[in-house]
């Protein structure tokens, strides 16, 4: 049995077409639809009932909730089905794809996701700005979440999995992208993408909305959360800050005994770098931690070059640009914090 589930909200004019392209695609398994229906205005609901004549359609209508994540929980809770299957209803997602999916799952993938960005998936007729906010999306949670780093298209809305995968799991009903979260959360050990074309939407409206941007880095920040990853930080931030401490207490000492200002910061600098990578290595990062020590020492001493030289880039080309020198320091500082931090968690202690 394979499950469906279609949230819906005013796609009252995509349903036919849908459940007719999905019954020829799985014209040879069982299945079920699923519709998850948000009341809506154009009585999508109604009209999904009446199909259920001719197709095998559930229809849940909810008066009481909304939301794209709660809604695909509640299909889960609902389903029958050993393999699940989430796709939006406004024909982007090809049902063509559903059978293809399916055949990942069954040759051993517990996750199969419908892939714009793997070799042969494409994106039909979006506007620039639309796949700069798709891209950077994605490169947002790759970084953040190191979970989903190797996945290219970590926030598809199309995408099938086995039911042992979400089994226990409690998932966030607020959140933004519910692949995400199983990506995250979920019980698995392989990921396998299959390239599709994301289609033009046939009828209704897209959904994309400041709003909705602004709800991907809430849900980015708490899966962050979720998975340590906010602590690290946390922690990674008061390791440097007592590097900065190590690093002017050498440095007063050194030019104590009679070493030239000029020279004495070589050693206090790499006397603070031994500093942050010994706390970061039996601290932050000791759950990760892999490899000879000689390799991770050499890999830090990288991150923090790649930090450096990410500072005074920043800091010249503010300058360059009138931006007052104290405050383009700042910027630089910080995004080499980040720079950093990232090099460290994904290669030192990747």
């Amino acid at each position: 049995m394979i499950s469906i589930i279609v949230p819906t909200y005013n796609e009252r004019d995509n349903l036919e077409e849908l459940f007719s392209r999905i019954d020829k695609a799985l014209a040879d398994r069982e299945y079920e639809i699923i519709v998850v229906d948000d009341d809506s205005p154009d009585r999508t609901w109604e009209l999904a009932e009446e199909l259920s004549l001719i197709y095998p359609v559930r229809v849940v209508r909810r008066t009481r909730e909304r939301g794209l994540s709660s809604a695909v929980i509640r299909g889960f809770k609902e389903a029958r089905g050993e393999i699940l299957v989430v796709m939006d209803a406004d024909l982007q997602h090809p049902p063509e794809v559903i059978p293809l999916l399916v055949e990942a799952i069954e040759r051993g993938a517990d996750i199969a996701i419908a892939s714009r960005y793997v070799k042969g998936g494409k994106v039909e007729s979006w506007p620039l700005y639309r796949r700069l906010i798709s891209k950077g999306a994605i490169m947002i949670g790759r970084v953040a979440l190191p979970k989903i780093r190797g996945i290219k298209d970590p926030v598809s809305g199309f995408f099938a999995l086995r039911r042992e995968v979400i089994e226990g799991v409690e998932l966030n009903p607020v959140g933004f992208k519910i692949l995400m979260e199983l990506l995250v959360k979920g019980h698995y050990s392989k990921v396998a993408e299959i390239p599709f074309s994301f289609g033009l939407r046939r009828a209704g409206k897209s959904k994309l909305r400041g709003k909705t941007m602004l709800n991907y880095l809430r849900h980015v920040y708490r899966l962050m959360r979720w998975e340590g990853e906010i602590d690290r930080l946390v922690k990674f931030s008061l390791v440097g800050a007592s590097g900065i401490l190590v690093n002017e207490g050498f440095l007063w000492l050194f030019v104590q005994l009679g070493l030239p200002k000029s020279i004495a910061v070589v050693p206090a600098t790499e006397l603070a770098i031994l500093n942050n990578f010994t706390w970061n290595d039996l601290w932050t990062f000791r759950d990760l931690r892999r490899g000879p020590l000689i390799g991770r020492l050499a890999k830090f001493h990288l991150a923090a070059l790649s930090g450096a030289l990410v500072q005074f880039v920043v800091y010249w080309v503010l300058l360059f640009l009138g931006i007052h020198y104290l405050l383009a320091n700042l910027v630089g500082i910080i995004l080499s914090f980040l720079v950093r931090f990232v090099v460290n968690r994904h290669v030192t202690w990747g």
